[in-house]
């Protein structure tokens, strides 16, 4: 899947009769010389091409008025963008393709599908103001996935700096969820949905730090009765999957701000 710069021309003839030009990779080795890599991996961009149909999945749902399944596959998207990155570490097949193709599809699925479903759900009996919100929250994404991928190898992986877009995406389809399966119409909380959805667009490109949990060993040997607390946290969600995920999601969204506030009344009492 490699070759030196001077094997760069083979099979050119070849690939002249392909309608698709073949992706190569430029990078150094560990002796500092330039390799090309040509194609790309297949079982990472697997779980990343599930997570985009996920995206475009509930997107079409969303359109056609299935809310319910429209928020669930939002945060199916969430599990398989989790695996990607994870199962390209552990196969030592990450690339630059790689990631920039899981970024697109978060664009969609945390971006895009949230954005519309909350439209459908809530936000447009509110007219130009409700696209407009909707848009908030799809420009906060993008620019957090964008500032995310300059970040990469530079910030400190413990922390996200803002909040990260499928956390964001849990509130809002977590709102949808829980609140249309108790039956509740949009139109009759839009504006509590307009500044949920705008506040989570703007925390997305806020300064706040958020924990990444990127420093738990999970390939560690752990206590057994660590299982039996993962077992423990399956049963409770999968108890109330709707409001279980919107409480999670809440929580952690308003971590990152209380956390804030209280760094900045210790430096405020010790000043």
């Amino acid at each position: 899947m490699s070759e030196r710069p001077e094997e760069s021309n083979k099979g050119s003839a070849a690939e002249s009769l392909l309608p698709i030009d073949e992706h190569i990779e430029e990078e150094r080795d560990a002796e500092g010389r330039k390799v090309r890599h040509r194609g790309i991996y297949l079982l990472p961009n697997l779980f990343t091409t599930a997570n985009l149909f996920a995206g475009f999945y509930s997107i079409v749902s969303a359109i056609n008025g299935n809310l319910y399944v429209a928020a669930a596959t939002v945060f199916v998207a969430m599990v398989l963008d989790s695996l990607d990155g994870r199962v390209a570490r552990l196969t030592n097949t990450q690339s630059a393709f790689g990631a920039e193709y899981d970024s697109l599809s978060d664009m969609v699925a945390f971006g895009l599908a949230p954005a519309i479903l909350a439209f459908e759900w809530a936000l447009s009996g509110m007219g130009k103001v409700g696209w407009m919100i909707a848009f908030v929250y799809v420009a906060g994404a993008a620019l957090r996935l964008a500032r995310f991928n300059t970040q990469i190898g530079k910030a400190d992986k413990r922390f996200f700096i803002g909040l990260a877009s499928p956390a964001a995406a849990g509130v809002v389809a977590g709102t949808v969820w829980a609140f249309s399966d108790l039956g509740i119409q949009g139109s009759n909380i839009a504006s509590l949905v307009a500044l949920l959805v705008a506040g989570t667009g703007m925390l997305m490109v806020s300064n706040i730090k958020y924990y990444s949990f990127k420093d738990l060993d999970l390939k560690g040997r752990v206590p057994f009765v660590a299982i039996l607390v993962v077992v423990l946290l399956f049963a409770v969600v999968f108890s109330d999957p709707p409001r279980i995920l919107l409480l999670i999601f809440l929580v952690y969204a308003v971590s990152g701000p209380v956390q804030y506030l209280l760094q900045w009344w210790r430096r405020k009492r010790a000043g």
